[in-house]
């Protein structure tokens, strides 16, 4: 399994970004996938999930701003961000759940994103 992130760089507040997390291995359809961030001195923190299903579910922080999105046939899943706040500014990394059990198993190397 490999999971691996791009589309990450600098951009002023208010600019927007899409990440993409290219997966091989398995299916990302079959799968909850997630992503996550991580600021300097902070703690990684979720940022948006979505269930096998579909189903999405975004942190207070980037509601309305931020949208994941899943392509079967690329076997990917893009993290669309607009309204960027300096506050976003972290490395963003891509994650699959491989079950409930396992919880996040696998993880990218992580893209940055800077906001000024």
């Amino acid at each position: 399994v490999q999971l691996v992130e791009s589309g990450g760089g600098s951009v002023q507040a208010g600019g927007s970004l899409r990440l993409s997390c290219a997966a091989s291995g398995y299916r990302v359809g079959t799968l909850c996938m997630g992503w996550f961030r991580q600021a300097p001195g902070k703690e990684r923190e979720g940022v948006a999930t979505m269930a096998s299903g579909g189903t999405t579910n975004y942190a207070d922080s980037v509601k309305g701003r931020f949208t994941m999105s899943r392509d079967n046939t690329k076997n990917s899943v893009d993290l669309q961000m607009t309204g960027l706040k300096p506050d976003d500014t972290a490395v963003y990394y891509c994650t699959r759940a491989g079950s409930v059990i396992a919880g996040f198993d696998y993880w990218g190397q992580g893209t940055q994103v800077t906001v000024s």
